[in-house]
């Protein structure tokens, strides 16, 4: 029977970062996949952006925490730049201006740096959009593009050169703890032991809970659409800002000498390979034309991706109540990405047992405020 010290249920971007940690320190990990490729349902179909103004206030401080792993990984860690310069822009409509003083007051009072800013200074920013329809906007300065592939590959090579193992296509159906070590047992018909289960296994973490005999946390996951389209001929986009809704109704971002943009739907489904829908994609279109001077004729691809949540909006990190060694790390939201490196170094102190490392601390990270007993 093989026996690890730590098996990883899912190698999204959660799971791969705390393999890569766990490796690092000399711990046996086990990585498995149900896929027959890494990423496949929220990592790999991520339009990523390192903003420590997104996501509620823990979500931001892991970010906070992240952001020098980000600008200079470890050596040998990847030979492609993670992050390029890509400032955010949160626009409002004129009869917005109590919301943007809110967002601006929330974000500079958690320690993010943003300026506030005229409709024109916004306009000035990014010049598509409609200046009769901006009243104002919250400028993050320091957002930055996020190589998605790269990053999650460096993780993924990093704990497999430090000795991890990395199982694709391989289901868990079953989990038992037998007062020492877990069994858990594969579709396959294999079966493995742990001493500790990471469930990181996504859109799926509730399932998988079930299938261990753990209480569920309430997972919820939401559908959200995005799509590619040609910008202006007679225009770059390749300095422009992101552009996000107050409300968060739509946003909008140069990619790869196109603009990428979404409705910013988070429409509740079941965990499945989710497709977007023609109507997101519609209301999409419709909101970035209502807001700025794009007319998009037709866009040149369309996706959908899983985002999951549970009831308060924050990030799941930490051991079970009731079982032992049962580790959740879950409910990334649309923040899995720019938040890994520090929900990552969160999650191996607690497996492994060490105090909070000093870069969380400083940010404000609260274990127990991310901790799953926060839910019961």
């Amino acid at each position: 029977m093989n026996t690890t010290d730590t098996l990883i249920v899912g190698a999204g971007m959660a799971g791969a970062s705390l393999a890569w940690r766990l490796a690092q320190r000399g711990h046996a990990v086990t990585l498995l996949e149900r896929e027959s490729q890494q990423g496949a349902h929220s990592t790999g179909r991520s339009a990523a952006m390192f903003m420590e103004s997104y996501g509620p206030p823990q979500v931001r401080a892991l970010t906070r925490a992240g952001r020098s792993f980000y600008l200079q990984p470890p050596a040998g860690f990847t030979d492609d730049v993670l992050v390029s310069p890509r400032a955010a822009l949160i626009v409002g409509r004129p009869e917005q201006s109590t919301e943007l003083e809110a967002t601006w007051a929330a974000l500079s009072g958690g320690g993010t740096r943003v300026r506030r800013l005229s409709g024109a200074e916004a306009v000035a920013l990014l010049p598509v959009l409609a200046p009769e329809q901006i009243g104002g906007a919250v400028l993050d300065e320091d957002g930055y593009d996020m190589d998605v592939n790269a990053l999650l590959q460096g993780f993924l090579r990093g704990a497999r050169t430090a000795g991890a193992q990395l199982r694709v296509g391989a289901e868990v159906v079953s989990a038992r703890h037998d007062g020492a070590v877990w069994t858990v047992q594969l579709a396959s018909g294999e079966t493995l032991q742990a001493r500790t289960l990471v469930n990181a296994a996504g859109a799926w973490v509730d399932e998988l809970a079930q299938r261990a005999g753990a209480r569920p946390i309430g997972i919820e996951p939401l559908r959200r659409s995005a799509f590619t389209f040609r910008a202006p001929e007679h225009m770059d986009p390749s300095g422009w800002p992101m552009a996000i809704d107050v409300d968060e109704s739509w946003y909008l971002k140069p990619d790869a000498g196109q603009l990428l943009g979404s409705p910013a739907n988070a429409d509740p489904t079941t965990p499945h390979d989710v497709q977007p829908e023609e109507l997101d994609i519609a209301t999409g279109i419709y909101r970035i034309e209502e807001m700025t001077t794009l007319r998009i004729h037709r866009p040149t691809a369309t996706w959908a991706g899983l985002r999951s949540f549970v009831h308060d909006g924050e990030i799941v990190i930490g051991f079970d109540a009731q079982l032992p060694r049962f580790f959740w790390l879950a409910a990334q939201g649309g923040y899995g990405i720019q938040s890994a490196a520090g929900a990552s170094l969160l999650a191996v102190s607690q497996i492994l047992g060490d105090v909070m490392a000093p870069d969380l601390a400083v940010q404000g990270v609260n274990a127990q405020a991310v901790s799953p007993s926060r839910l019961r």
